[in-house]
This record gives C-alpha cells, structure tokens and sequence, in this order.
C-alpha cells in the first residue's frame, strides 16, 4: 500500500484507519489512534491467547520480527532494541544507569516535556549538576545553544527530537555529530519524530521513544535503543528473571545478563502491545517515512494556510528551516475563548490538542498524520472560523 492508494481511496482510507468513519483526528502529538492493522494484532492475541497459551512457540519469532522492524525504522541492529515503553522508562534506564560522578554535568531543557526533564533533575542526589539550555524562543534548540552549555564535565546531552509544543525539529546529524568528536553521551526522547520524520539511530548512543503518537502504536508500548558499544556503560538497574540468565528458574549466585539489549528488559513484555507496535511500524516502513515527513510539511503548510487568514499565528516564525520543522502546528489564539473553541470543536467531532506553555499561555495544538486530507483540514478551518 502506498500514500497515493490511501489518499485516492477514500473508502480504503477509512477501512485501514477506522477512526476516520467517527471523528476527524488531528492530535497525533498527544495519543494517536492505532490503524486497523495495529487493532487487528491486537485482536488476534487476544484470541489465541483465549483459546490457548499466551506465551506460546510463536512468541520467539514474533518477537524478533518486532526487534527487526523498529530496527528498520531507526536504522538500527535488532539486538540494540529493547522492547520497553513508556518513553519515561528508558530516559530513567539512562539516568540511573550511567556511571555517575560528584560533579559530572548533563545538559537538558528544562522546558522539554517533563518526561525528559524529571530524570535528569533527579541525577542531583547523586552529586551531578543539571545544566539547563536557555534558548530565546521556546522549543529552538540549536548547536551553537547547546555548544555554549557544555564543559570539561559535560558527560550527556538529553534532548527531544522535537518540542512538544512548538514542534521545533532539532538538527539531529550536526548535534550527534558534534557530541561524538567531544566524546559527550547523546540521549533523544525520539516520541515526538520515530515514525514521522527519519530519526536516525547513528546520530545518538541512547534513544527512547513510545509507540503511541506518530508511531501508530498502542498506549503505553515502546522501544528503548541502545548503541552496542555502550551495553557495559549503561548498567540495567531493572532486574528479574527475563534479563538475568536462569537456566531453569533458579536463580544463580552471580548475575549474568542476555546478550543484546534485551538486558534492559526485567520481566515479562507487553505482548499484545509489542504486536501492534509491529504492525503500526511496519506499515510506516511501507508507506517510507521520507514519504510520510513530505506529506506532514505539506499538511503543515496546508493547514498554516487555512487558520492563517482567521488570526491564528503559528507559534515558529515563517523563516524556520524546513528541516526544522513537524508535524506539530501550534497556534495562537485570538479572542481566548478557550471553552467555546474546545466545545465546538467537541461538537464537530474534531480532534485536536490544547497545551500550554511556562507563562500559561494556551496554544491551540494541530497535528495531522500522513492519512490526513486537505478537506479535513477545510473542516477544521471551517470550525475555528
């Protein structure tokens, strides 16, 4: 299946992504709605696993196949993917996995979304000291930015790929590049780009991210990427008896951990969850995700276009660079109607998102995916209106 078979076939459309039958989606930034076929592996484990074992002789290739594809989607090795989700949980592995030093600095923007905010705010009891980025405008994380927080102590740099407001896109090759000739540790919170826009694994050593916003995933599934030279740096601090080596259950003397990143992975995994995540990421990988990023900047522009002449601002100035650009719009709102604009929109069965920023400025927040259309976008202009 291609975009253009999609946006063609509007009876195709809305068979592989039912939600378009009930509403029109555009919050893909908050929780996303999962396809058909991310539903369908869902209902299919479900049924076997009513009908038989859950863990069953399958499960082994089943989950290879899910290493593989987000393998395939981040340019990585399958051994580097651990199956682990929400984004929160790998950002906290790297936190308190790392071998810390009284004094050692992690530079982060404290205006991030807090998920990757909390962990490295954490990191003080430990005698490591925070430092936060400090860019004019909300979200704009640039190299000479970052450049300027860093020191001789300088052991990581944790970032998103993208501002969750804003939508700001860091350049992620000259950051990671950069980062790497001074030997400093590169950690992306990758939720707000994986699946949208190419978020390169070799541009990092640690990348977490959840399924369920641009990947198309199920709530609370995702993977947690670990460069394979770092395994013996990053410690898992989860134990149990998936990630420790015990022949037959009983527990051994010494710990030994499973090769790969699978050593990050204590316990059972969210299987049902872990499929659809598949299958969303697979069906990403077959639609391409370059094909998916140019059509997100055409809806971007599309959508500017329509809420523009209405007095809706886009929060980024017109003269961002398209590589620094999303799949997330955010706007201004004029009037400040807040409730009348959210309940019209309820009652328009339109789906979007309301955030707010550090002076508790309220944003209207508009984030479409690939399988969006002009003519949605025409409705929701239509509403604001």
């Amino acid at each position: 299946m291609t975009l253009s078979d999609l946006l063609s076939d509007d009876s195709l459309r809305k068979q592989e992504f039912p939600v378009l039958n009930h509403i029109t989606f555009l919050a893909h930034a908050a929780v996303a709605v999962m396809p058909k076929v991310a539903a369908d592996a869902l209902h299919n484990f479900a049924v076997t696993g009513s009908t038989s074992h859950q863990e069953n002789a399958a499960i082994w290739t089943l989950l290879a196949r899910a290493r593989g594809s987000i393998a395939r989607l981040i340019g990585a090795q399958a051994h580097e993917i651990a199956l682990l989700g929400p984004t929160a949980l790998g950002l906290s592995l790297v936190a308190r996995g790392l071998a810390w030093k009284a004094g050692d600095e992690v530079v982060f923007y404290q205006d991030d979304y807090p998920a990757n905010v909390y962990p490295w705010l954490s990191l003080k009891d430990l005698g490591v000291k925070p430092v936060a980025l400090q860019p004019e405008k909300t979200g704009h994380l640039t190299w000479e930015i970052i450049e300027k927080s860093l020191s001789l102590r300088t052991k990581l740099v944790a970032l998103a790929s993208a501002h969750f407001l804003t939508g700001y896109r860091i350049d992620l090759p000259r950051i990671g590049a950069e980062l790497r000739k001074r030997e400093i540790l590169f950690c992306l919170d990758g939720i707000q780009t994986v699946g949208a826009f190419p978020t390169l694994a070799e541009h990092v050593d640690f990348l977490s991210a959840d399924s369920h916003k641009w990947m198309l995933g199920p709530i609370g599934t995702g993977f947690f990427y670990v460069k394979a030279s770092h395994f013996e740096k990053l410690k898992p601090i989860l134990l149990g008896a998936w990630n420790v080596q015990s022949p037959d259950f009983i527990a051994q003397e010494e710990i030994a951990f499973y090769e790969g990143a699978r050593r990050y992975e204590p316990g059972s995994l969210n299987l049902p969850g872990v499929f659809a995540m598949q299958a969303a990421a697979e069906l990403i990988l077959e639609i391409g995700v370059e094909v998916v990023a140019a059509r997100l900047l055409d809806l971007r522009a599309a959508l500017i276009q329509r809420l523009a002449p209405l007095g809706y601002r886009p929060v980024l100035d017109a003269n961002v660079p398209r590589e620094n650009l999303s799949g997330i719009q955010s706007f201004h709102i004029p009037g400040g109607d807040l409730k009348g604009l959210s309940s019209k929109l309820e009652q328009e069965k339109i789906a979007v998102s309301w955030r707010k920023n550090r002076q508790g400025e309220t944003y209207l927040r508009v984030s479409p995916h690939f399988y969006n259309t002009e003519t949605e976008l025409d409705r929701l202009a239509e509403a604001l209106s």
